[in-house]
This record gives structure tokens, sequence and C-alpha cells, in this order.
């Protein structure tokens, strides 16, 4: 249906349709102010290939699940990341997030070890733990409320960052940030909402000019590289012989391929893997997290289904990585979660050449974007797509479902290298405390999402802890 072929130069097809501009910049604003709503009315506008234009360049947006198969699998070699990997830079260096060809292909498969089942199910035994160490941290929250006649009250956005973020340091760093756990959590979030002007496809200069944002920028990368190299140069004198992810790429060396050269990761290859572990691997989790306590707070027949089967399935023991198969209805759950608000909302590329979609051209260098938002809420594969409903994900459901429907974690040889990583973690976090809290929606308040780098909820998740 959309072949994604060299468009010929004899007969030229058409552009995509799209909306033009009111006024110099208006793309841009409404990018930045309600980028999951602009997705939307687009394709309801102009369908699966809508183009609009920004600062100067072309963007298509791609809304049918076979345009994503070719974007990012079978024809990922006519793209290069997106104008906002350009930004994210800026923040995380040449990660795996940001980098490109060879030089991404080669850190990745240095990356890959420490990404093994083995290895993480050694993770899953400190994931583990620290799930009971938060279960132990509600307690004695609710029983200093106890005295006041009114339940624990907590952001549950900011609980489960705090969550991941140990999580991190406990595999990535091993316990050597416990201590700068907050200080790093600020750092992230400033960087994050500072440089959201740079997150715009092609605004990122706005870090450069002499602004707050850009000043508060700066001092959280900053604050966040002291933190790393600091990190990196102990495991260097100390020779690097620990199991925490950091030791594991420290020791690393490229011995794969004909290019493979024996090499090792430099100090600021060392830094930007960091990083991005640092953002990657604890911002989506706690995202995926905090929005699946909110749909089971919205739906307690969900949340009694999956206390019921976590029942059956531990008997109140945490969850090791042997449990992790038998915890089916709360993968269910998780799933649905990510489906209606996936972590990473959009995915961004740049087309290295013409390609045709849908019979329309594509310009080279135009952004393209594909996005979980929009594809994981569409109708046509997903019916009652507002519904909330664990049982898409039973046994059996869904299996004449378009494979490219669902990508939380993206596709293609670009998938996120942490992507079992992030189910055992999402898994054990959930099958630990939901058999144990029941926490609850706080009256009145309004919970909207949040898209900046990823899809937090706005003004946090006020949430009352209720123990069972």
């Amino acid at each position: 249906m959309t072949a994604s072929a060299p468009a010929s130069a004899a007969a030229p097809l058409a552009l995509p349709p799209g909306p033009r501009a009111r006024y110099p910049g208006e793309f841009v604003f409404a990018m930045g102010r309600d980028p999951l709503g602009f997705f939307r009315d687009l394709q309801r506008r102009h369908g699966d290939v809508a183009r609009f234009r920004a600062m100067g360049r072309d963007f298509v947006l791609l809304a049918h699940p076979d345009m994503v198969r070719e974007v990012l699998v079978t024809e990922q070699r006519r793209y290069a990341r997106g104008y906002r990997y350009h930004a994210l830079k800026l923040l995380l260096g040449e990660g795996l997030l940001t980098s490109e060809g060879a030089f991404h292909l080669r850190q990745r498969r240095l990356a890959q070890p420490a990404f093994h089942r083995e290895r993480v199910a050694h993770y899953a035994l400190a994931m583990g733990r620290a799930a009971d160490a938060w279960h132990a941290r509600w307690t004695a929250l609710a029983a200093d409320a106890a005295g006041t006649g009114a339940p624990a009250r907590v952001d549950m956005a900011d609980e489960m960052g705090k969550l991941a973020l140990a999580i991190v340091s406990a595999t990535l760093f091993g316990n050597d940030v416990t201590d700068e756990a907050d200080a790093v959590a600020r750092a992230l979030d400033v960087a994050l909402h500072s440089a959201t002007p740079a997150f715009v496809a092609v605004a990122r200069w706005a870090l450069h000019l002499p602004i707050p944002a850009a000043r508060r920028f700066k001092q959280a990368r900053a604050d966040l590289d002291a933190v790393v190299y600091r990190l990196i140069d102990e495991r260097r004198r100390g020779g690097g012989d620990g199991q925490d992810l950091l030791s594991l790429l420290l020791n690393a060396t490229d011995t794969e391929g004909e290019d493979g050269d024996g090499a090792r990761m430099t100090d600021l290859q060392l830094r930007d893997e960091a990083m991005t572990l640092f953002l990657a691997g604890h911002e989506t989790t706690a995202n995926a997290l905090a929005w699946t306590w909110y749909l089971l707070a919205r739906h307690p027949e969900v949340a009694e289904r999956l206390r019921a089967s976590l029942d059956a399935t531990l008997d109140g023991r945490t969850p090791t990585m042997d449990d992790v198969p038998r915890l089916g209805y709360a993968r269910q759950v998780l799933s649905e979660a990510m489906r209606l608000y996936p972590p990473a909302y959009a995915i961004g590329r740049i087309a290295l050449e013409d390609v045709t979609f849908g019979g329309w051209r594509v310009p080279a260098r135009a952004g393209v974007i594909v996005s979980q938002w929009l594809v994981h809420r569409d109708p046509r594969w997903w019916p009652e797509p507002e519904r909330f409903d664990p049982d898409r994900w039973a046994p059996g459901a869904g299996a004449d479902r378009h494979r490219f429907a669902y990508f939380p974690f993206g596709a293609g040889t670009r998938i996120c290298i942490g992507e079992q990583f992030a189910w055992t973690e999402a898994l054990v976090v959930l099958a630990t405390l939901a058999a144990r809290w029941r926490p609850a929606l706080v009256p009145g308040v309004d919970v909207t999402p949040e898209p900046i780098i990823t899809l937090r909820p706005r003004d946090g998740l006020p949430m009352t802890l209720h123990a069972r």
C-alpha cells in the first residue's frame, strides 16, 4: 500500500496534503504547545500522509502501521535520526539514542552484552530489593499519616521516578549515586523542562541564547556530567571489575565484524552512554508505571483482578526473574497502559532521498514522524480505542492485529536496547507493590499528559496510599 520507492524523476508526484500556516512559526508553536492534539488534527483533516512546514523545512506525519514498518524496519536505510535527536545530543552526546551509522552499530555491539538475559536476571534481584524498599517507604508514610486520620498522599509520578532512579543507580552504577539520587533526579527534570524549546524539531538554537532556560539547562547538564565523570574515574581507578552496567561498558571490547578492532569506549563515549541510560532507563519506565497506577485507580475491577492474579502466582513473595514469565495478567495491564500512554509518543526520522507513501512524494531532507500516540489509539486497529482493556493482550487475542499497530519501544535495528530490562523492571515493581497496595486518585484532580521528550502526567499524579 505504501511502497517507499524512490520518486520517479520522469513523472514527479505531488507533495502530501496539509495545512498552510496562517502566520510565521504557527506550527512550531503548535508542536510545542500540544503535539498530541496537533498530530490528531493533522490526521483527521488530511489523512494518513499529511505534510506541514516549519522553519523552512517539510515535515510529514505518517499514520498507518504499514508506513511505520517501512520507516523503522524494511526501508530504514533511507532515513536518519530525526531533528529532535539532534537536539537531544546537547544533553546525551553521541549515545545509543542519538548516534548514527557505523558508530551507532559499534556502540550497540559494545553495550549489548550488558543486556543479555543472564545479566537482566541479575538485575532483577536489585529491582526486587528496590521495590521492597519502596513498600517499606509507603508503610512508613502510611503510619505517619495514620495519626491525622487521613491516608498518606504522594505524587505517584514522582514516586515512580525516584524508584526507577534507585533501580538505575543499583544496576547501572552499583548504588554509587544513592546519596546523589535526588540531585540527579532534579537535574534531569530541569534539563528536560528547560530544554523543551530545543525538542521542537527546529528550535534547538534556543539553548544557545542568553536566556534563563538556557542557563538552567547548561547548569543541569554540568551537574549530571560531574556525577557521571566521577563514577567513570572511580571505575577506571578500581579496575572496573564490578558487575554493574558501567563496569561492563568500561570493559567491553569491540571484536565483531571486519571493523572490530578490540577498542574500548573512551571516557566521553562512556559518559554519553551512561547519560543515555540515566534518561532512557529511568524516565520511560517511571512514566509507564505512573500511567499504569493512574489507569488501575480509574478501573478498580482491573486492579482487583490484577491483585487476585498476583496472589495466586506469588502468594506474597517478591517476584524474581523466574516469576516474570508467569506474570501474564500484569504484563497485559502494562501493555495496555503503554498503548494508551506510550512513554515515547513519537519517533522522528529524516528522509535521505525522495520517497513515496500512498502515492505522495516525500522530499529528501523532510522530517518524517510516526506517532505511537496516534497509531495506538486508531479505531481501525483498536476497537473502542479509548477504553482501558487489558484483555486485548490475553493469549490468542489480537491475532489479526497489524504487527506495527503497537510499537512502544520502536522497531527495527534501533529498537530500544533495554526493552527486556524495562519489561522486567516494570513487572517486578508492579507485582511487588500492587499485591500490597491500592493507590487511589485524589478526588477532583485533573490528570493530563505532558508530552516533552517522554509522556509525563502534567503537574504530577496525586494519589493516596491504601494498604490491602
